[in-house]
């Protein structure tokens, strides 16, 4: 089967596909793939778990990981939407003209 739609390649403002930028406790930025965060804690200061085991300590509190890790995906269910829509309005326009079409003929047929 083959496949009409490009893949979605997602590119954050600052350039870095999949993935947030957040802040070392030294000061410098590291960018993390959201899709890898298992949990964040703070205690005092925020880790970052992730699925592989690693821990990662950042400068931002839980609520701003969360925060650009919500932004970030809604940025990837835009994307894909924006994808996907004009293939779902011209299949519910085909639908629409061919249910059309058939109750016309419906229609024509009553008339006797």
């Amino acid at each position: 089967m083959e496949n009409r739609f490009a893949p979605i390649t997602m590119l954050t403002a600052r350039g870095h596909r999949g993935m947030i930028q957040l802040t070392r406790l030294n000061g410098n930025p590291l960018v993390v793939n959201s899709d890898l965060i298992k949990y964040a804690e703070a205690s005092p200061d925020t880790v970052l778990t992730l699925v592989n085991g690693e821990k990662i300590v950042v400068l931002e509190n839980c609520a701003e990981v969360v925060r650009r890790t919500v932004e970030y995906r809604a940025e990837v269910f835009g994307a894909a939407a924006a994808a996907w829509l004009p293939s779902i309005e011209a299949a519910r326009a085909a639908g629409s003209t061919e249910s059309a079409r058939k109750d016309s003929r419906n229609a024509g047929g009553a008339r006797d």
